[in-house]
């Protein structure tokens, strides 16, 4: 298995005739010339071929070993993404009930399909849209919401297919979570350039009780946090491409160092150019422009978005200086500045704020939302009066919603500080009831049961993540390695803005925003703990084996607190010895 730990580097095969008389000489006594690496893969690393020798034990021949070895790089993370599915899909309809802010999304979606804006509810709408017949008690009065539309018209997506049920505003959240696992396999592999660590990141996040709780029920941040992974993606795919037309551009290498390998059938090697790097344009990027799209939905689904666009913005504008440096650039920073920064500013920021305005469109078509006819009425007068008037009612209104964002302290009882998050101090119930003995599914004898849905992390992954954070924090620091640069930022991004609003009332489900980082962290770390290419027998040994028995424990936890993921009955003692701690409860 390739890891993250050397996954990216090239061996270097040795040519001792052309070496240097002293190192010829000391290579009888052990001594191991310095391997280089070329400009060309330090630029795009390769992927490793194929390995044919896991269809090999199934006694495979060798052409069908390489066929599964080849299909394996799709065919695996399908298969855990399948995995995913299943578990997200099952009996996804249940509890049925109206959970945690489910009150507000499930609404505001089926209101957008029928209005273009969300309308008003009187009390108690809930009981009468679960009961038997249904009635749907919408009005078409605007109502004050504080959140984008964005998230809401996919959750009212499953409600235009499947009717306003459980089923139905549930529904896009759990394939958006299916999807979400699929692509961070493929994310992994092209981060680590290894399937198996892709497929295992993929696998983590199958496994994680946040994600999985968070993909089954109609909230925003699961949606949130899926146009951040795949915007992310995109600038992954970006970043390659964009290096290997670099690469294609640099004048070839000659002649060829002693420590290099042989030449083979692939691209000839090449030499860093000053004139190159400095110079070289990079063209039309649509990956990026991919990415700005997603991006801007995100901010349109939960304006915390915002944060991430700032930090994806200066991940991908460092990444085009490392190139430049990596091809010979003199000065990489002018020269990212003077060809890269405003492409990046228009792919990302434009494209984002186009987006994000354009996600209103429902707002604009119509003429019953709140606040929509501001302008011509007290907004009539002002200095932006040249701004078209549903332009300046859009920004009468995202003044308020962040006027009530920013003064929002009002108690919660679930409510946490994000300096426990990453321990899972204080997770957020969803749904709680206590069937007796006997019925609604009660089966215990002599005592109560609990039902609940905790929006819980899987307590082993997340605690294992607090040392991959620290391993990862030192591949970067220590070691400049920029996929240790890319996992930091995605959890810093989602992370670090919560700590200026900590009056602010915010709660712990929103760290999902960042646990494909988290997933990703500790992949690299269970990688390392693996050992590069080329380790003793003994040590790969030792190493798989601890790697596998951590993994095992992850997926333990996560069987472990299935019943609080899903609302099954259990008996109020079995409910006990998983409240772990008094936070939980």
């Amino acid at each position: 298995m390739t890891t993250s730990d050397t996954a990216a580097d090239v061996p270097r095969a040795e040519t001792p005739e052309a070496a240097p008389t002293w190192q010829a000489r000391l290579r009888g006594f052990g001594y191991a010339g310095r391997s280089r690496v070329g400009t060309r893969e330090r630029l795009v690393p390769p992927f490793p071929a194929p390995d044919g020798r896991i269809g090999a034990l199934f006694g495979l021949s060798p052409h069908a070993a390489a066929r599964l070895a080849h299909w394996a790089a799709w065919g695996g993370p399908l298969l855990v993404a399948l995995l995913a599915g299943v578990l997200r899909f099952w009996e996804l309809g249940s509890p049925h009930a109206v959970i945690f802010d489910e009150t507000y999304y499930a609404k505001d979606a089926w209101s957008l399909f029928q209005y273009g804006y969300e309308g008003s509810w009187p009390d108690k709408a809930n009981d009468r849209i679960l009961a038997t017949p249904q009635r749907i008690p919408l009005s078409p009065e605007g109502a004050y919401v504080v959140h984008p539309p964005v998230g809401k018209w996919t959750i009212g997506l499953g409600e235009w297919l499947f009717g306003l049920n459980p089923f139905g505003w549930r529904f896009m959240t759990a394939v958006l979570g299916t999807l979400s696992v699929l692509m961070l396999c493929r994310i992994g592999r092209r981060l680590f350039r290894s399937t198996a660590l892709g497929c295992l990141a993929g696998l983590l996040m199958a496994v994680d009780g946040l994600h999985f709780v968070m993909s089954r029920a109609a909230l925003l941040d699961l949606v949130l946090m899926f146009w951040v992974l795949a915007a992310f993606g995109c600038l992954l795919i970006d970043r390659d491409r964009t290096r290997a037309a670099l690469a294609r551009a640099l004048p070839p290498d000659d002649p060829p160092h002693p420590l290099d390998p042989p030449s083979g059938p692939g691209p000839a090697a090449v030499r860093p150019d000053p004139e190159t790097g400095a110079r070289f344009g990079f063209g039309l990027r649509p990956w990026r422009l991919l990415a700005g799209l997603c991006l801007g939905l995100g901010c349109a689904t939960k304006w915390n978005g915002l944060y991430i666009l700032a930090a994806f913005g200066l991940l991908t504008v460092l990444w085009d200086m490392g190139a430049r440096r990596t091809a010979g650039a003199p000065r990489p920073l002018a020269a990212m500045l003077r060809r890269d920064s405003l492409p990046a500013f228009a792919s990302l920021v434009v494209v984002s704020l186009g987006t994000y305005v354009a996600s209103w469109s429902g707002w604009f078509a119509t003429s019953g939302g709140y606040f929509r006819d501001w302008a011509d009425k007290a907004g009539a007068a002002g200095p932006w009066g040249w701004l078209p008037g549903p332009l300046r009612s859009l920004w009468h209104y995202e003044a308020e919603v962040y006027e009530f964002h920013v003064g929002l302290t009002s108690g919660h009882t679930y409510e946490s500080n994000p300096w426990s998050w990453l321990v899972l101090g204080r997770p957020v119930s969803y749904f709680y009831e206590s069937p007796k003995a006997g019925k609604d599914g009660c089966t215990a004898q002599g005592e109560d049961c609990a039902r609940e849905v905790l929006a819980l992390g899987t307590p082993l992954l997340w605690w294992a993540a607090c040392f991959a954070l620290l391993y990862v924090l030192y591949r970067w620091f220590f070691r400049r390695d920029w996929r240790a640069g890319a996992v930091l930022c995605g959890v810093a991004a989602g992370y670090l803005p919560w700590f200026m609003y900590q009056e602010r009332t915010i709660f712990l489900f929103y760290a999902v925003v960042f646990v494909p980082f988290l997933c990703l962290a500790v992949t690299m770390m269970i990688g390392a703990l693996a050992g590069p290419p080329g380790v003793g027998e003994r040590r790969r040994t030792a190493g798989i084996v601890g790697a596998g028995v951590l993994v095992l424990l992850i997926v333990w936890n996560f069987v472990y607190f299935w019943p609080l993921y899903t609302g099954q009955p259990i008996p109020m003692g079995e409910w006990r010895q998983r409240m772990w701690f008094d936070t939980w409860i």
